[in-house]
C-alpha cells in the first residue's frame, strides 16, 4: 500500500510529468552534446586529410580530450563587412565569433567564413559609447562606429530568431569597434605583412552591392529586410573621434626599423 493508503495522489501525476520532462531535457542535452562531439570529430577528420598519420592522430586526440574554454565561451556569431582604413575600395566579408567579456566589452576573433576550413583573418574589440568617449584622442582614431552597420542590416547574426537579433542590435547600435586584419585574404593566399587597421561603413553607397548580395544568397538572408525590421531602432549620434577616414585623412599600420634594446 502507498503512503497515501490507497487514496488518489493528486500531485503524483504532475510529479511524474515533471520527472519525464526533466529526463527528456537531460536526454536532449546529452543527444545534442553527442551530435556536437560527432560533428567536431568529423570536422577534424576532414581538415586532417592529407596530413601525416601522426598529425591526424594528434588532431583527433586533442579534439576529443582537450577543453578549449575560451572558444566554448564564444556565444555570438556575427557576419558583416570591413574596409581597409585607408582604402574603401578594398572590402571583405568578416565572420565574427565573440565573447561578451565585460558589460561594456566584447572580444571577437574573425574568420573569412563559418566553414570548417575558414581562415583566421583578424580580431575586433567592441566597447560601449561611454568607454569610447573616455579614450585618448589618438586612440579614438583606431575605432569605428556601428550605427550604420546595424541600421542598414549589413551586420547580421545568422540563425538567431528575428526578435532576439533585434534586441541584440538595439544594444550594439551604440557601440564602437577596433579591428585589425592579420590576413589580407582579398589579395594574398598567405598571411603576409603586418596587421591592417579596418573600418566599418557609415552611409549608403559605400558597401559593394555585389559583395552584399553574394553574402545574402549564401547565408539565405536579406539585408534589405533586416534594414526594414530595424527601422524602429533609434540611430545614435556618433561620438567625435570615431571613423577618422571621414575627415579625408586616415591611419594605417606599417613596419618601422628601430634600434634593438638589450
Amino acid at each position: 500500500m502507498s503512503l497515501h493508503h490507497g487514496r488518489h495522489c493528486s500531485h503524483c501525476s504532475s510529479l511524474g510529468a515533471a520527472g519525464a520532462i526533466g529526463l527528456g531535457l537531460v536526454a536532449g542535452v546529452a543527444a545534442a552534446a553527442g551530435v556536437l562531439a560527432g560533428r567536431r570529430a568529423a570536422t577534424t577528420a576532414r581538415l586532417s586529410r592529407g596530413h601525416p598519420r601522426k598529425h591526424r592522430l594528434l588532431d583527433a586526440a586533442s579534439s576529443t580530450l582537450q577543453r578549449k574554454i575560451p572558444l566554448e565561451a564564444m556565444s555570438t556569431y556575427l557576419n558583416g563587412f570591413h574596409m581597409y582604413a585607408d582604402d574603401m575600395g578594398r572590402q571583405v566579408e568578416a565572420s565574427h565569433f565573440c565573447i561578451h567579456l565585460e558589460p561594456d566589452l566584447h572580444q571577437c576573433v574573425i574568420f573569412d567564413s563559418n566553414r570548417p576550413d575558414a581562415r583566421l583573418i583578424g580580431i575586433e574589440y567592441i566597447i560601449s559609447e561611454a568607454r569610447f568617449r573616455a579614450l585618448p584622442e589618438a586612440e579614438k582614431r583606431l575605432w569605428h562606429s556601428h550605427h550604420y552597420e546595424v541600421k542598414s542590416g549589413l551586420l547580421v547574426a545568422p540563425g538567431i530568431p528575428e526578435l532576439a537579433e533585434h534586441a541584440y542590435f538595439e544594444d550594439l547600435v551604440t557601440t564602437y569597434g577596433k579591428t585589425f586584419h592579420t590576413w589580407q585574404y582579398d589579395r594574398d593566399d598567405f598571411p603576409y605583412g603586418v596587421p591592417q587597421l579596418m573600418m566599418g561603413f557609415t552611409g549608403d553607397g559605400q558597401a559593394d552591392p555585389a559583395l552584399v548580395a553574394a553574402r545574402d544568397r549564401r547565408l539565405g538572408l536579406s539585408t534589405d529586410w533586416r534594414r526594414e525590421k530595424r527601422s524602429d531602432i533609434p540611430e545614435p549620434a556618433v561620438a567625435p573621434g570615431a571613423n577618422v577616414w571621414e575627415s579625408g585623412q586616415s591611419v594605417q599600420t606599417s613596419l618601422e626599423a628601430r634600434p634593438f634594446k638589450r
